[in-house]
């Protein structure tokens, strides 16, 4: 099959050939037909982050498709299922798992194969890593059931594909961890993909104010579209006295998906005494620093928060469901689509603060 395959650090995506092997066990064969860019398959490919994620691989973890085949220990799924793929791997056993926590399971290894069986993706005969035991920048992907969830069949492949990580992400962060319930203040910090999807779950919750800050006006812009009633440039206004002001000294729930820790620090001051600052964004070091002592004075708790604390079988189709109805916004997400040759363009495109999300939905060019 055709895959969009990164070679080493820095040496950018590349369209190659290489082989997919048939499903054993629990494993489902997709054919895939939407899979989103991500900016974490772009740092992966840029850094590799100290052999963390080896390379050679083929990346890509927000796929849609078609169920084309299955294994025998298949129980979930069967031929002509659409499903969406998430990087959450989940052994369906452990403790987490049994309580709802998938995402933090103690066994993720049990969606992969084992040492000794054929690999699922392999190039001339040797091995080639499957990021998040997915790898979705290719026409085909081999799949553990419990990575994947079933989709009604009249959902737009483009959109789909956004559910299995920006959405769950962006939006689960507000719905689970913080649970924000009708009429709570909310601060979106950065909106971004992932942001705006922050802003999208806090309209479902019903919080009132929705309150996004960014530094570019056209994201801001987006951000109304999406429900924000109001909207910060910090980049021209402090910040932090402007979410006082609006909400009488502080927010209840601040979300971060920026992850700077100069904005951290804005963040949990624009937390109001008793309120919760949410960690989503990414520190590009892995290193920040925060006021500890603000947050004991003021009672305020600070949660870093792991793909929206979302359990995938229960959330993706909620998600479906209220796009479906009209009450979660994810066509306005797609900006551009592009076919899998050019996935190196597509993040060249990611540049653009006026882009959203790019995905491929061409696999034959």
């Amino acid at each position: 099959m055709k895959a969009s395959v990164t070679n080493g650090t820095g040496m950018g995506f590349v369209l190659e050939d290489i082989d997919i092997d048939e499903p054993i066990g629990a494993e489902v064969l997709i054919q895939v037909k939407a899979s989103g860019l991500c900016r974490s398959d772009l740092s992966i490919q840029e850094h590799a982050f100290g052999g963390l994620y080896p390379l050679p691989a083929l990346l890509g973890h927000e796929p849609a498709g078609e169920v084309i085949a299955t294994g025998p220990d298949v129980t979930d799924f069967q031929v002509g299922d659409h499903v969406v793929g998430s990087l959450i791997q989940s052994c369906g056993s452990c403790v987490h798992c049994l309580t709802e926590r998938s995402y933090i399971c103690q066994n993720p290894a049990a969606t992969t194969r084992r040492e000794g069986q054929r690999p699922r993706l392999s190039r001339g005969g040797e091995p080639l890593f499957q990021g998040f035991a997915l790898g979705g920048f290719a026409q085909q992907m081999l799949v553990h059931q419990n990575q994947l969830v079933k989709l009604p069949k009249d959902m737009p492949w483009a959109q789909a594909a956004l559910l299995g990580c920006g959405v769950i992400t962006g939006a689960g962060a507000v719905l689970n961890r913080a649970n924000v319930r009708q009429g709570e203040s909310v601060v979106v910090v950065g909106t971004g993909g992932v942001g705006l999807n922050g802003v999208s779950g806090a309209v479902v919750a019903g919080a009132n104010p929705i309150i996004a800050v960014d530094v570019e006006d056209s994201k801001l812009e987006v951000a109304k579209s999406f429900g924000a009633t109001h909207v910060i440039n910090s980049r021209n206004t402090n910040a932090v006295d402007a979410v006082k002001e609006i909400t009488g000294g502080g927010a209840q729930h601040v979300f971060d998906y920026v992850g700077h820790s100069a904005v951290l620090q804005d963040s949990l001051a624009m937390v109001g005494s008793g309120g919760g600052l949410y960690l989503i964004g990414a520190s590009p070091d892995g290193a920040v620093t925060l006021p500890v002592v603000e947050a004991e004075n003021f009672s305020k708790s600070i949660s870093g928060v792991n793909m929206g604390a979302s359990t995938i079988k229960r959330d993706i189709p909620m998600y479906s469901r209220l796009y479906m109805d009209g009450r979660f916004k994810l066509d306005e997400l797609v900006s551009v689509q592009i076919p899998l040759s050019e996935v190196q363009q597509g993040y060249e495109l990611l540049k653009d603060s006026s882009v959203i999300r790019v995905v491929i939905t061409d696999f034959e060019n």
